[in-house]
């Protein structure tokens, strides 16, 4: 016998997490699972510093703990699990968690999130583990007074960057442009870190070292005239160049645009092209990214399902 809810959300973070809150404060018993990663891409970061009401800052972590035990205080019910297929085709919506078990509900909720793009390198998987990480705060520990590099140039490259060099004896930041993408106050404070250096068009060719990372291959200018091949000492190489929506096992019945984002309609809404089925957070955002615009999604997402299954009374 399959299981029935009134509303399934899938994923956490703070889209997941808010979406909880206010459909467990709407009586609708939601039933949340985890996903890949409880809490979300927050649990990768050590301080938030931009959220409202920590004004001194607050770990990731611990923001994510808040909002679990707020979701739990009125009555969702969060379990772990992912989500392996979904039958959006009919009423009530089809949701399999860890390819076993079948839940049937009337509204569900995506807050699945994003994750970490790659170069695609054979290298990065050659030395995963070994050297090469996603996660400046996960990682950033084992390469304390060591050498890395970290790849891109947005906030989350430079941030990752500035965080690293607190622990390093040495940072490199490369980036392909010839500037930087990031707001004017990281590019501050990447300026004005001693120990990191910007490298400034230049591209990755792959990494060496014998069973663990000790360098990389670098092409500078690169298709210029004056193109030059650089190799850099490092211990660690961190990737900070974006993200993709994870939004492939839903493809099959939700709208996503040429990215793998969800479209939702109007834009102002958590609405996808199947009535019933809303999507928040970064699974759905590719301009904003931010947890404070997750979570008013996360509200909003609520909000739509309690007023569709009014309707549906």
């Amino acid at each position: 016998m399959n299981e029935h809810v009134k509303c399934l959300i899938i994923g956490s973070g703070p889209a997941g997490y808010t979406a909880a809150i206010y459909a467990g404060r709407a009586n609708l018993a939601p039933v949340l699972y985890e996903g890949i990663q409880p809490g979300g891409q927050l649990t990768t970061t050590t301080e938030i510093e931009n959220f409202p009401g920590y004004p001194q800052g607050i770990d990731g972590n611990m923001m994510m703990a808040d909002f679990r035990a707020q979701a739990e205080r009125f009555g969702a019910d969060i379990r772990f699990g992912i989500v392996t297929s979904v039958d959006f085709s009919g009423h009530p919506h089809k949701v399999t968690v860890d390819g076993e078990k079948t839940i049937e509900a009337d509204t569900v909720i995506i807050a699945t999130g994003a994750s970490a793009k790659y170069l695609g390198l054979p290298d990065e998987h050659k030395y995963a583990g070994k050297g090469v990480s996603a996660c400046a705060t996960c990682d950033g520990f084992f390469y304390r007074k060591k050498r890395v590099a970290v790849v891109g140039g947005g906030d989350t490259a430079c941030e990752e960057a500035i965080y690293l060099a607190g622990l390093c004896e040495k940072v490199y930041l490369i980036v392909r442009k010839p500037f930087l993408r990031a707001s004017q106050i990281m590019q501050d404070r990447v300026m004005n870190t001693p120990n990191l250096e910007v490298l400034f068009e230049h591209n990755t060719l792959g990494l060496f070292g014998n069973e663990y990372v000790e360098g990389a291959h670098l092409v500078k200018r690169k298709g210029e005239s004056d193109e030059t091949t650089v190799d850099i000492n490092i211990d660690g190489f961190f990737l900070a160049i974006g993200h993709h929506p994870n939004s492939e096992v839903f493809k099959p019945f939700v709208e996503t645009n040429e990215e793998g984002y969800i479209k939702t309609y109007p834009l102002d809404t958590p609405k996808t092209n199947v009535p019933g089925v809303f999507a928040a957070g970064d699974v759905a955002d590719s301009n904003y990214r931010q947890a404070i615009v997750a979570a008013g999604s996360g509200c909003k997402a609520a909000m739509e399902a309690e007023r569709y299954l009014s309707k549906l009374k």
